[in-house]
C-alpha cells in the first residue's frame, strides 16, 4: 500500500510542493526517509515516532519508508513532520487516503504531538495555492502571517489529536476568516526621532523629505555632532503607510528568516554595523538566506559611516541599488530575492571628521582625506541620488524650545504624502517611484516645460553629467515639483536638484 500527502518547503523567495509518499512492507521494523532529506529531515523519524506514541496513536512495527518527492530537490527544516506523520497514519489505517487526500499540512511535531510553526508560511501557502490545494492544515502561530494569501481555506492546528478528530469528522475545526488576523496599521519607527526634535538643518530637512517622497538614495556628510544620525533615524518617522500589497511582501522576507511569526505592518528600517559581513548583507551562505538589503525591501537600508564598510560589501551593492532584486547563485540553485529599498548613508568628510569645519582644526592631510573619500567609488556615487552637507548646529540653538502651536514633523509628513499620492496617480501603482522609473519612462512620462529643458541641456553640458547623473537629477526635480504640487517640472525644481549633487571641498 502506498500513501501520499501534499505538503511544502520554502525554496529560495519561491516554495517547493513535496509528495510525501509512504510504503510498508513485512520485515524487521524499520523508518527509512529517502529523498534528498538533509540531517534535519532524517531526524524527523524520532519527532514523529514520540509524537504519534505521545498522542495516542500506534506506530507500526513493519519496515515503513517515506519517499520525499521529487528526488532531486534538495529538502531542509522540520515543515515536513506533519505530512510524514499523516502519512504514517494512512499505511497503518489509523487515517484513510480519502481523509488526506487533496489537502495540504504543514508543520513541525514537539514530541508530545503539538504543532509548531514553521518559517517561510506564506512561500509555502503560495505553494500549495498554485498547485490547486486550497484546503490548508497549518500550526495556529502560523494564521496570522498566512492569511495574507488569498484563495485558500486555512485551518490552524494546535496538535496531532486535534486534526486526527477534524479528519475523521468527530470534532471539526472551524477555517479561519483571513478578516480576524487585520493588524492596525501602527506608525513606522514609534520610539524614533522625528523633525521638530531636530534643531536647525532646515536644508538638509528639506533634503530628506524629497529622498522619501521619491524613495531616492541619499548620502548626508558632515562633522560629528552635526545631526547626521539624528537626520537618518527621522526618516523612519516619514515613511508612508503600507498597501496590502507591500505588507505581504515585507512580511514573506522577514517570514523567510524566523525573524517574525506575525504580520509586519510598518516599513523597515534596518542599520547594520560596519562590522557586519558581505554575506550577512547582501545574502547568500549555504542556504542563500536574504541579506540586510532584501530585509529592508520598501524600506530603508540606514549605513551609518559608510566609508567605515569594507570596500567589497560597498561595490556589491552596485547591482541592487540598479535593479532593484538581488541574484545569489550556488552549486545547484539560483535565487532571486527582492531589494528595492532605500538608502541612507551618513559619512564624515574626512578622516578626522572636521574637513572645513570653523570651529575645529582639521589635521589631515591631503593624501588621507582624498583616500578617505576615494572609499565610495564613482560607479557606486552614481547610483546615489542625492548628496548633501550639514554644518554643525551652534550651541546657543540646541536649547531652541520646541513649537507646541504646530508640528513641522506633521507639515512634512503630509506634504510627503501629497507626493507619493501624485506618484500613484501618475503611474497607476503603489509600489512605482520616481527614483525607480526607467529613462525610458522619464521621457515619456515626465513634463518639463520649454525653460527648463534648456536650462538642463546648459547644465547638463557645464557639469558633464553621465547619463546616469542626467536622468537621476530629472527624477529628483520630478520629486521636487510632486512636493510643491506642480505639474511639470520647471527651472527651480532642476536648480535644486542639482545642489543635491556631489561638490568637492578639499580644504
Amino acid at each position: 500500500m502506498i500513501s501520499k500527502v501534499y505538503s511544502a518547503i520554502p525554496y529560495g523567495y519561491e516554495g517547493r510542493i513535496v509528495e510525501v509518499e509512504g510504503d510498508m512492507n513485512k520485515g524487521l521494523p524499520a523508518f527509512n526517509i529517502v529523498g534528498m532529506a538533509n540531517k534535519t529531515i532524517t531526524e524527523a523519524r524520532e519527532r514523529v515516532r514520540s509524537a504519534l506514541v505521545n498522542s495516542d496513536f500506534s506506530f507500526p512495527d513493519k519496515k515503513v519508508t517515506i519517499n520525499l518527492a521529487p528526488a532531486d530537490l534538495l529538502k531542509e527544516g522540520s515543515f515536513l513532520d506533519l505530512s510524514i506523520a499523516l502519512s504514517i497514519m494512512v499505511l497503518s489505517r489509523q487515517l484513510l487516503e480519502s481523509d488526506v487526500k487533496n489537502r495540504f499540512f504543514v508543520g513541525e511535531l514537539s514530541l508530545n504531538g503539538e504543532l509548531r510553526p514553521v518559517r517561510g508560511i506564506i512561500n509555502i501557502v503560495e505553494a500549495a495555492r498554485s498547485a490547486g490545494l486550497t484546503e490548508v492544515f497549518l500550526p495556529e502561530q502560523n494564521l496570522a502571517q498566512a492569511s495574507l494569501i488569498s484563495g485558500v481555506s486555512l485551518i490552524g492546528v494546535k496538535n496531532l489529536r486535534e486534526l486526527f478528530l477534524h479528519l475523521k469528522g468527530e470534532q471539526r475545526i472551524s477555517p479561519k476568516d483571513p478578516a480576524s488576523f487585520v493588524v492596525e496599521n501602527k506608525e513606522t519607527g514609534s520610539s524614533a526621532p522625528i523633525l521638530d526634535h531636530i534643531r536647525g538643518q532646515s536644508v538638509a530637512k528639506r533634503a530628506l523629505s524629497v529622498a522619501i517622497a521619491g524613495h531616492h538614495n541619499i548620502l548626508i556628510s558632515g562633522p560629528p555632532g552635526a545631526g547626521k544620525t539624528l537626520l537618518a533615524r527621522a526618516a523612519a518617522n516619514l515613511l508612508p503607510p503600507l498597501s496590502p500589497p507591500e505588507t505581504t511582501a515585507i512580511t514573506k522576507i522577514h517570514s523567510l528568516t524566523g525573524l517574525s511569526d506575525s504580520v509586519i505592518t510598518s516599513r523597515p528600517f534596518r542599520s547594520p554595523h560596519h562590522t557586519a559581513s558581505a554575506v550577512s548583507i547582501i545574502g547568500g551562505g549555504a542556504k542563500a538566506t536574504p541579506g540586510e538589503i532584501s530585509l529592508a525591501h520598501l524600506g530603508v537600508l540606514f549605513l551609518d559611516e559608510i566609508p567605515e564598510f569594507p570596500r567589497t560589501v560597498l561595490e556589491a551593492l552596485r547591482q541592487p541599488l540598479e535593479d532593484r532584486t538581488i541574484s545569489i547563485s550556488r552549486a545547484n540553485s539560483k535565487t532571486t530575492y527582492p531589494a528595492d529599498f532605500m538608502l541612507i548613508a551618513t559619512m564624515n568628510p574626512c578622516p578626522c571628521g572636521y574637513l572645513g569645519d570653523p570651529t575645529h582644526l582639521c589635521t589631515c592631510s591631503e593624501t588621507q582625506i582624498q583616500n578617505y573619500q576615494k572609499k565610495l567609488s564613482g560607479p557606486l556615487f552614481d547610483r546615489i541620488d542625492m548628496y548633501i552637507e550639514v554644518d554643525r548646529v551652534e550651541n546657543k540653538d540646541l536649547r531652541q524650545k520646541v513649537s507646541t502651536t504646530s508640528s513641522e514633523h506633521d507639515v512634512v509628513k503630509k506634504k510627503i504624502t501629497d507626493a507619493i499620492a501624485r506618484q500613484r496617480s501618475r503611474f497607476s501603482k503603489s509600489d512605482v517611484y520616481n527614483s525607480s522609473l526607467t529613462s525610458h519612462q522619464v521621457s515619456s512620462l515626465l513634463r518639463l516645460t520649454s525653460r527648463a529643458e534648456t536650462f538642463l541641456a546648459n547644465a547638463s553640458e557645464k557639469l558633464n553629467l553621465s547619463a546616469r547623473s542626467y536622468f537621476k537629477i530629472i527624477k529628483v526635480a520630478q520629486t521636487i515639483a510632486d512636493l510643491d504640487a506642480s505639474p511639470e517640472i520647471d527651472v527651480a525644481h532642476l536648480s535644486e536638484a542639482l545642489t543635491y549633487r556631489k561638490r568637492q571641498r578639499l580644504d
